[in-house]
């Protein structure tokens, strides 16, 4: 049912209760819900046994009322078709045909905009994922995230919000020195397994690659356009730790791309340093007292805002703990005029959520309680060939985001993207998730993204075979849609909105990948059921066709939302 019409159907009800509460001083608010048995109706709502007791009326009684009066008011003629009461005094309603027909012109007329909203219309969120530490290719874990991010954004921008997706450089630290000494030894010619190999070195052969480069003196450039040229001095470390870094994120740039994921802004760890954020982060936590020292070290009071035990914060060697520049880096986004900020981080990341939130309250800056939010997403096992893949000689210990979609894709690079992107965010965030290659690669119904993606491509086929003008159907008559295949995709059309809002509010972008998946069952089970182009009946036909419209149209709507391709051919 589509958003104005429960609202008609709420004001209804509250014209029924008017009379009912004059006097009472009661307000109450009228809660619309779906039926668990659909043979109940469409719309069910338990507003009479809400009211009952302040009433002193027994609630079938009221819930009579209540219905008479809607049935009475001419308002509803055209939206209600009947009206009965069930159990201790639910209501439950039927919507005539005319007004569940409606959702079709709705789409038709809306087109790519069906479903999206206004409701975050001068609220800025930002939403950081990925943030791969530039120390080598991107795995797949990073590949969940990029799809889960990029996804979850564009269900913020759906509903009006200002978005910003934003990549944090971790370039400062341990790893990063990890990954110079690692090439700086590549370029002098010694290999993993050599007795002077550094023992924390990384091994893949992408260092090799680096190496290579460097010797060669070439010039690299990452997103920021800054570029880094080598200078070919083996014993130059600073030069080797430059070029090396901005080598990476040009890779991880690569792969993104590949990936169809951009990002609106990159932000350097380093810089919370070399602008003073990480020191003024500090002196605003012990000037409001909540720090102490003890053993040399500086120690933040996080047990006062709910963590288990309190954390240190600077070292007995004066560096700092990793949660400290998170801090400094979620005041300068609330800074920056973010009233909500979104992580997308691997599961290993959860002790980290309640230092930094403790941070964030101690500075007294007027952060909200809960800022940051999280969405945590588990490991990605990776199947081939019926065997786990866990190496990848590139990387020396991971399976990458580019081996993925090479694979998935067997050598097209739109199908791998495709299967990569849609399996990625078809689970909760929250559950391990098994990517088998061999079902992305499969032309079957086992595959989710090749069974959503036929399903439009077989719309395309009907209407090519039609050969008429779709502009016409816009105007068609659809009262012939009344079997309960069609009444099956009209309640799931008008669903499509309402499954927005909400994959929008709870952070969880898999709901789109359900949509899809159970509105293409649908239109695949109504296709067998009613061949479109076989029936006589002309006015039924172009019925069926402008349904069949109004379907593709969403599908196109829900696979961009998530960055899948909606082909007209397969």
């Amino acid at each position: 049912m589509l958003a104005q019409q429960k609202q008609q159907i709420v004001d209804l009800f509250q014209a029924a209760l008017a009379p009912i509460l004059a006097g009472s001083g009661l307000s109450p608010n009228v809660v619309l819900e779906r039926p668990r048995d659909a043979a109940h109706g469409d719309v069910a709502c338990n507003i009479a046994m809400q009211l009952a007791k302040q009433l002193k009326m027994n609630p079938r009684e009221l819930a009579q009322k209540v219905v008479a009066a809607l049935l009475e008011n001419p308002a509803g003629k055209d939206l209600i078709a009947s009206a009965d009461i069930a159990g201790p005094g639910f209501i439950n309603l039927r919507v005539t045909d005319a007004s569940k027909q409606a959702v079709v012109k709705t789409v038709l007329a809306q087109g790519a905009a069906y479903g999206r909203s206004n409701a975050g219309t001068g609220k800025q969120v930002i939403l950081e994922f990925v943030s791969a530490n530039p120390t080598g290719p991107l795995h797949v874990g990073h590949g969940r995230q990029a799809a889960l991010g990029d996804a979850l954004s564009s269900l913020f921008e759906a509903q009006g919000f200002d978005v910003t997706r934003e990549y944090y450089y971790n370039d400062a630290g341990v790893q990063i020195q990890t990954l110079a000494t690692s090439v700086q030894a590549r370029a002098r010619g010694i290999k993993p397994g050599d007795a002077a190999w550094p023992e924390s070195a990384y091994n893949g052969d992408y260092i090799q690659d680096i190496a290579d480069d460097f010797l060669a003196r070439k010039t690299v450039a990452a997103s920021d356009g800054v570029p880094a040229t080598a200078s070919g001095d083996v014993d130059d470390f600073e030069s080797i730790r430059a070029f090396a870094v901005a080598y990476l994120r040009c890779e991880q740039d690569t792969d993104l791309q590949a990936f169809g994921v951009k990002f609106d802004n990159y932000y350097l760890e380093s810089s919370l340093y070399t602008d003073g954020k990480v020191e003024a982060a500090v002196s605003a936590l012990v000037a409001n007292g909540h720090t102490y020292e003890e053993g040399d070290a500086l120690w933040l009071r996080t047990t006062d805002y709910g963590d288990d035990k309190d954390r240190v914060m600077r070292k007995k060697d004066g560096t700092y703990t990793y949660f400290v520049p998170d801090v400094a880096y979620h005041i300068v986004k609330f800074q920056r005029g973010f009233t909500q900020a979104i992580n997308i981080q691997g599961s290993d990341h959860h002790g980290t959520i309640a230092r930094v939130r403790a941070g964030l309250q101690a500075v007294n800056m007027g952060i909200p309680q809960g800022y940051p939010d999280y969405v945590l997403h588990k490991m990605v096992t990776v199947m081939k060939n019926g065997a786990e893949v866990k190496i990848s000689k590139r990387a020396g210990s991971y399976v990458t985001v580019r081996d993925l979609i090479e694979w998935s894709g067997g050598g097209d690079i739109t199908k791998g993207r495709d299967a990569v992107r849609f399996f990625l965010i078809s689970r909760k965030a929250d559950t391990e998730f098994v990517f088998d290659v061999d079902v992305a690669l499969a032309t079957n119904d086992e595959n989710p993204v090749y069974y959503v993606q036929y399903a439009h491509a077989r719309i395309c086929s009907a209407l090519a075979n039609w050969g008429g003008d779709e502009a016409t159907l816009a105007g068609v008559d659809l009262s012939p849609l009344t079997t309960p295949h069609e009444a099956g995709l009209l309640a799931k059309l008008a669903a499509y909105p309402e499954m927005l809002q909400r994959a929008q509010s709870e952070l969880g972008p898999h709901q789109v990948a359900f949509y899809l998946r159970e509105l293409a069952g649908e239109l695949h089970s109504y296709y067998f059921a009613h061949k479109w182009l076989l029936d006589d009946d002309e006015p039924l036909k172009l019925a069926r066709l402008a349904l069949a419209v109004a379907v593709r149209q969403v599908l196109r709507n829900g696979l961009a939302l998530i960055g899948v391709s909606a082909p007209n051919q397969m």
